[in-house]
């Protein structure tokens, strides 16, 4: 490696808090490696809450409106304010690569490069950098994580102590319900049984607070309305998400969503996690578990619902007919890959998280109708 980079600037204006989350080791990995650096980051609200306060990150920059421009503007703002030794992108679109190649800074634009099908997002980044010389062989067994202050660890411990018995018979688990789109929604029903049947084994049930959804004509869209056995975190931003999440990991709970920022948070939070993938393919988008590097330090499981969709592209995700209107060409009742994960392998799956167990058992094929 090279001497150490005085000036780094890291952009991912991908949109989503799970892109971004998946980049934590990049920066984390950065700042080791060039000790005394300034390490800004460029990225997107609400996801740049979690980057404030992180003692890697010498500054957290946004774009200045949601306008058409608005990204490679901030680009251009935050290289004409302090000129890059190195710079990083995870985003392509607009010319940011070229904006980046003429500031005479060391780019590394391509964090993609024909990926696998099977590499994890996260790991592939790492792996990359220590070709080029900018990570070594260690960082690239690290994994996302959120630092949280202790403030913030103690309103964690505070709200968790409000909703969970002092004394409960399991681990507490959390449901995040919310997909963020509707082609990854788990169906409501199911989301329904699941809780049911969780606190029928005495795990006292969460879920975080979140605005209601509107259908096409208006109307409240279809969600898991859960009874008085699940109770609700209040809303408290990405970072007091964050700190509930890491109480439930020390209460050796669980969390269980869908391929979404928040469950990646959960994640990064040091919970351990169920993922339930549909459109996206868990081998490169998994959270809990994979072959990748580090892949034994994982605390979770990983549910693949229709292993064999002959639509999926897991390497070109948006351009499946399914993912920007959620209609699938086998089923018309929706997703059918989210419908082919049974509650049952999902009990299974949070049974033995639990229970501290450092494997899961391979599970029988899913069926949209088993939810026994």
């Amino acid at each position: 490696m090279r001497e150490p980079y005085r000036e780094i600037l890291v952009i991912d204006l991908l949109g989503g808090i799970g892109d971004l989350i998946m980049l934590l080791p990049v920066v984390h990995g950065l700042a080791r490696r060039n000790p005394g650096g300034a390490v800004r980051v460029l990225t997107h609200e609400p996801g740049a809450a979690l980057l404030r306060g992180d003692p890697a990150v010498t500054r957290v920059l946004t774009p200045c409106h949601g306008g058409a421009g608005a990204e490679r503007e901030a680009v251009a703002e935050a290289l004409a304010a302090r000129r890059p030794d190195l710079a990083i992108t995870t985003t392509r679109y607009d010319g940011i690569p070229d904006l980046l190649a003429a500031s005479g800074a060391r780019c590394v634009t391509d964090l993609w490069r024909r990926p696998p099908p099977d590499e994890p997002v996260g790991e592939r980044y790492l792996r990359i950098l220590l070709a080029e010389g900018l990570l070594r062989p260690e960082d690239a067994r690290a994994r996302p994580a959120v630092r949280l202050t202790p403030a913030e660890i103690a309103y964690g411990e505070r709200t968790l102590a409000r909703r969970v018995p002092a004394v409960a018979a399991r681990p507490p688990v959390v449901l995040i319900t919310d997909a963020g789109m509707d082609v990854k929604r788990w169906p409501a029903g199911r989301w329904r049984g699941l809780a049911a049947l969780l606190a029928r084994r005495g795990h006292p049930l969460l879920t975080p607070d979140a605005p209601p959804k509107r259908g096409p004509a208006g109307g409240a869209a279809e969600g898991a309305v859960f009874g008085r056995e699940v109770a609700v975190l209040p809303g408290c931003g990405l970072r007091g998400l964050a700190a509930c999440f890491a109480a439930v990991a020390r209460r050796g709970g669980v969390v269980v969503g869908a391929d979404t920022g928040p469950l990646r948070l959960a994640a990064a939070a040091g919970a351990a996690t169920v993922g339930l993938f549909g459109p996206t393919w868990a081998g490169r988008y998994g959270i809990g578990s994979g072959d990748g590097a580090g892949s034994a330090e994982l605390k979770g499981a990983d549910l693949q619902g229709l292993p064999g969709c002959p639509h999926r592209r897991p390497t070109a995700i948006t351009e499946q007919p399914c993912w920007w209107t959620a209609e699938c060409p086998l089923s018309p009742a929706g997703p059918a890959c989210m419908a082919d994960i049974p509650v049952a392998a999902v009990v299974r799956a949070v049974t033995r998280l639990c229970a501290g167990l450092p494997g899961l058992p391979d599970l029988p094929a899913c069926h949209p109708a088993d939810d026994r």
